[in-house]
């Protein structure tokens, strides 16, 4: 029986200037908004009437999520008659994954998945989602000689360089974020890449409390172990490996919970061995990815001088998306819309509340007389669904945008 390692995977150049110049034209075709474009070259206002739109200064499209998706077209275009698997959503918005099956794409895993992994053969082309894979996942592929389209962000690699080297160091890993969304999965498969290392993922500051608490005077290591039962390696002992930790984070999360989270972390670190001793035992570098930042900073801007009610455009799913709603809510009405079809009329709209995890509906959410309406998007929503919100307020206040523009 042969030993030898499978090859690695044959390298796809899809950057070739013939293929982009056809595959952003396309993209454009699919995406761009003019009346976007107008409205931010206008300081970001547009008003008629007695309704006024507030666009924050950065939202939509990151340059992670718009190499993921020009990879995908490229894909399509270099393999255009060979078929192509995902292994999930490329980024979190419906209306791009959408439009990804639309080109014949298939997906690998969801609701609407077309193939399994064990379908696939020999060079089969697979594409590699924005937020990465797990290691066990790519070597299954690679033994497979699967041919990789990876459009995983630099931001998220970034991530996994820093935990790789916490495991080197026998440092487990503590990760803030969420141990049921792809990227963190794909970054706690990292601590384990090379063998005995160990995380432990941390969702929210009471999880992070309980996590100090057992730090600082030990505690039932089974109730703990079930606590985060899905959120930590294999192996993990809490007696063992909550005594030398560094903290990462999905790239999305709210930076001041994150910077939360490691204060109260290396507090809890220096109570328990002293602060002479701290960098013996707590390592701490900001993995938060800058374009969810520059969002939540140009929203934090906005609200400075708060509209009266706040819409946020994007995917359910999608975690930088998720926080800009938390930023809302915490001031002001706030509706997280996945497109304008949500806003049924001026006296209805049905929006996503994260607490319940499902839609719901409000009533008079749009007041009559003068009201100004704040808008934002999660870097995963395109500038076409943020325009179709904006003319769907006008339209509900019998204003035709387009008049606006012609004038």
């Amino acid at each position: 029986m042969s030993t030898e390692a499978p090859a690695a995977p044959q390298k796809i150049n899809l950057r070739r200037p013939d293929v982009m110049s056809e595959v952003q034209a396309q993209v454009l075709s699919h995406y761009r908004s003019g009346l976007v474009e107008r409205i931010r070259a206008s300081g970001h206002v547009l008003s008629a009437g007695d309704l006024t739109i507030k666009l924050a200064k950065e939202f939509g499209f990151c340059y992670g999520v718009e190499r993921a998706i020009d990879l995908a077209y490229a894909a399509r275009k270099v393999f255009l008659d060979q078929p192509i698997y995902i292994l999930g959503e490329i980024i979190h918005n419906p209306e791009v994954n959408d439009q990804i099956r639309a080109m014949g794409i298939k997906f690998l895993s969801g609701k609407e998945k077309n193939a399994d992994i064990a379908d696939l053969r020999k060079d089969d082309v697979v594409i590699i989602p924005a937020f990465g894979t797990e290691v066990s996942t790519r070597a299954m592929l690679e033994a497979k000689g699967c041919r990789f389209v990876d459009t995983t962000c630099g931001d998220v690699m970034s991530v996994w360089k820093r935990v790789r080297q916490y495991s080197k160091d026998r440092v487990t890993s503590i990760i803030h974020g969420k141990a049921w969304h792809e990227e963190t999965k794909a970054t706690s498969s990292q601590t384990m890449a090379s063998g005995g290392g160990h995380y432990l993922v941390v969702f929210t500051l009471d999880e992070t409390d309980y996590v100090c608490g057992y730090i600082r005077q030990g505690g039932d290591k089974a109730e703990f172990l079930e606590k985060f039962k899905g959120a930590y390696s294999d192996g993990f002992d809490p007696d063992l490996h909550l005594q030398a930790i560094g903290v990462a984070n999905q790239t999305t999360m709210l930076r001041g919970e994150t910077e939360e989270v490691q204060r109260r972390l290396r507090r809890a670190m220096s109570d328990k061995y002293g602060e002479d001793r701290i960098d013996q035992h707590f390592r701490f570098f900001d993995t938060i990815c800058g374009a969810t930042q520059d969002r939540q900073d140009a929203l934090e801007k906005l609200l400075q001088d708060p509209p009266d009610l706040l819409l946020v455009i994007g995917g359910y799913n999608s975690s930088n998306t998720s926080h800009l709603a938390e930023m809302g809510e915490a001031k002001l009405p706030t509706y997280f819309i996945k497109n304008a079809a949500k806003m049924r009329s001026s006296g209805l709209i049905v929006h996503y509340d994260q607490h319940k995890h499902a839609e719901i509906e409000t009533c008079d959410w749009l007041p009559s007389g003068k009201v100004t309406v704040g808008i934002t998007a999660g870097a995963s929503c395109p500038n076409n669904l943020i325009e179709d919100a904006i003319r769907r307020l006008f339209d509900l206040r019998g204003i035709s945008v387009q008049q606006l523009l012609d004038t």
